[in-house]
């Protein structure tokens, strides 16, 4: 009797699924799992005419920040988890004209962000302030020091002068690299540099890039991240021009130790990464076909092969989700969204997005979901097969940031967050909150400007 009773609940619970299914496809309630704010620290006061990426690295027990101040110098900060404020230092104030093309003041460039890394003996890494200058580095004098910060003018010594979108990166031994784009956007090299902690010294990761536009193009790319295989992943978009529609062809390739790539079938690839190569191109997008920087996420499925989940122009001309998964060493595209929107970029410098393709995961229960952000749709979570097929919806609660209200009165103010790029935590995370005017194309604004805002840290806990 228990046995078919059991049979019953399942066929029954079955029969919903089938049911929902058939009307309005899958809903999953997951709105009640929402979060509390456990701490608040104000940190300072910062510039407001613009945004730019601020950095907040949590690294066991200490937690290291970075930004621009109400006078757009570079601070860095730094505090124990039990400390209740930060300890600040502004680095000296120089100019590209007296400190070798470098400087610490903010222009008016959204590319400028700060970014920090930290080394397996504790010595602290910055970098920033750079949209095609010479590299912008300091290093720390003693461990899990922030305050000790010095500007070293070469990394390696070539390569330096044009530099973009720097960002560090621990390997799975623990060794410190950083990347940059060397060149322009249309006409770039993605340069990877790995730390000698002995002789304090850095050298090439490879004797090649790691993507080389051969003179006609740049690879907006991923940083390489270690997923369930134990492998690096990587993927990018090429571009041709500083105009950003003409970004086109999504690619892909695979590591297990960062020097030797595949492609997606398991195939070794001659490096570096260029157009040319066809097998690691996942879609052949073409320019203008509606894919902007990093449009795109990855996830790996059950046998460890790559999924993605990206946007592009459909039949139409309207901006649509679609899929790509392999089968039999081939791709397979799926539309999942049928939106009656399309979003037109195009042109120079930080636009503003309509837009945003926020996460891809597998989900316990076996299905996918697609985490997005639409101008005209709002938040939303898709609910995939595992044909990678929209079957439904999660419903979430609403982003923590949204809850935030804005607190100047200057008309145009958003919230602008950054998220902890240190240690993770299943249960606690950290993120600063700052209110900027919106992108302006790397153009100044004419007077008035908002008064300087706070920026704050928020200790954040998952609540059920």
């Amino acid at each position: 009797m228990k046995h078919i009773l059991c049979f019953l609940a399942f066929a029954l619970i079955s029969l919903v699924v089938i049911s929902q299914t058939d009307r309005n496809g899958i809903v999953i309630d997951e709105s009640g799992e929402t979060e509390s704010i456990e701490q608040i620290i104000e940190i300072d006061k910062v510039w407001a005419g613009h945004p730019v990426g601020f950095c907040l690295y949590t690294n066991g027990s200490r937690q290291y920040i970075a930004y621009y101040n109400a006078e757009r110098r570079t601070v860095v900060g730094q505090r124990k988890l039990t400390d209740k404020k930060f300890e600040l230092y502004v680095l000296p104030a120089t100019s590209r004209e007296t400190a070798g093309g470098t400087s610490t003041v903010l222009g008016w460039d959204s590319h400028n962000s700060l970014t920090l890394g930290i080394d397996k003996e504790g010595y602290i890494h910055l970098s920033g302030n750079m949209h095609v200058n010479p590299i912008t580095y300091f290093r720390s004098e003693k461990p899990n020091d922030i305050s000790t910060l010095q500007q070293v003018f070469e990394m390696v010594g070539r390569e330096e002068k044009r530099c973009t979108y720097p960002h560090f990166m621990l390997t799975k031994e623990g060794e410190l690299l950083f990347h940059y784009r060397d060149g322009g956007s249309g006409n770039g090299n993605e340069i990877y540099n790995i730390y000698n902690c002995e002789s304090k010294t850095w050298k090439r990761l490879l004797d090649t890039p790691l993507t080389d536009g051969q003179g006609l193009m740049n690879a907006y790319q991923t940083q390489p991240t270690v997923m369930k295989d134990g492998w690096y992943h990587v993927y990018w978009v090429w571009r041709d021009t500083p105009d950003c529609s003409t970004n086109h062809d999504l690619s892909y390739m695979k590591s297990p130790d960062l020097k030797n790539w595949y492609n997606a079938y398991g195939e070794q690839i001659k490096m570096p990464a260029t157009l040319d190569q066809k097998s690691l191109i996942v879609d052949p997008i073409p320019v203008q076909g509606g894919i902007i920087n990093l449009a795109a996420k990855l996830c790996l499925d059950d046998e460890n092969r790559p999924v993605f989940v990206y946007h592009k122009y459909d039949e139409d001309g309207n901006l649509q989700f679609y899929s790509a998964h392999l089968v039999n060493k081939k791709w397979i595209y799926k539309q999942i969204t049928n939106w009656d929107y399309r979003w037109e970029f195009s042109g120079n410098g930080s636009i503003n997005s309509e837009v945003r393709l926020k996460g891809l995961k597998k989900r316990d229960d076996g299905y996918y979901e697609v985490d997005f952000w639409h101008i005209k749709y709002g938040n939303g979570t898709i609910l995939l097969n595992d044909r990678f097929e929209n079957i439904g919806k999660v419903l979430k609660p609403e982003p923590f940031y949204t809850q935030l209200e804005i607190e100047g009165n200057f008309p145009g103010l958003q919230i602008q967050t950054t998220g902890d790029i240190g240690d993770p935590s299943e249960d606690v995370r950290y993120m600063m909150k700052w209110e900027t005017l919106d992108r302006n194309r790397d153009r100044p604004r004419d007077k008035p400007w908002p008064e300087p805002g706070q920026l704050y840290l928020y200790k954040v806990k998952k609540t059920k």
